[in-house]
């Protein structure tokens, strides 16, 4: 756990870095070394900048775990990303009774967001979702159905923002959470 939390104020301040959103690889501690950047991207919607994305991989870009980090740049309630998710969630095939109960769960954390904050998302098998706010844990979720609905928002083929998806892959292969040949 300390490790996810160590990885992801590295993500978070890498978010920061210009253009490339890495930090040097000198700057990683060494047992965080083999975090890797998979790809970032914007998000725009009818030309308004809402958020840049970073998607990380721990170890190697085969590693099951991974990480997904926004940065916004337009204010939202927590209700409002919640239900933006499930609809984004149901658009790639969930049923609505399960979209109904992943909602009211969203909805009970996600955190109301300002230009500048950070909500980040950590997959690891065995804990499921960890979500984080600006670096401090919010909530977690077990589970896979949920963690491939939820990041499947942005690395399902059938995702509403195909372009982000490149980005966020890059040349490699989604997580194997996604069994999606390449």
């Amino acid at each position: 756990m300390k490790m996810i939390r160590l990885f992801l104020i590295v993500a978070l301040f890498s978010a920061l870095a210009p253009a490339s959103f890495a930090l040097d690889p000198q700057e990683l501690p060494p047992y965080l070394s083999s975090a890797k950047l998979q790809g970032s991207g914007r998000l725009t919607w009818w030309g308004l900048h809402i958020y840049d994305a970073s998607f990380y991989r721990v170890g190697s870009l085969a590693s099951p775990e991974f990480a997904l980090d926004m940065r916004y740049q337009k204010s939202f309630s927590g209700v409002s990303i919640a239900n933006r998710s499930v609809e984004e969630m149901k658009r790639i095939g969930i049923t609505d009774a399960q979209a109904a109960q992943w909602g009211r769960e969203l909805t009970a954390f996600l955190p109301n967001v300002e230009s500048g904050h950070t909500l980040t998302a950590v997959y690891s098998p065995k804990q499921g979702t960890i979500f984080y706010h600006d670096g401090k844990q919010i909530a977690q979720i077990p589970g896979t159905d949920f963690s491939k609905a939820f990041f499947g928002i942005w690395l399902d083929p059938k995702t509403s923002a195909p372009k982000l998806r490149t980005d966020l892959l890059g040349q490699s292969c989604p997580p194997p959470l996604f069994t999606e040949a390449c």
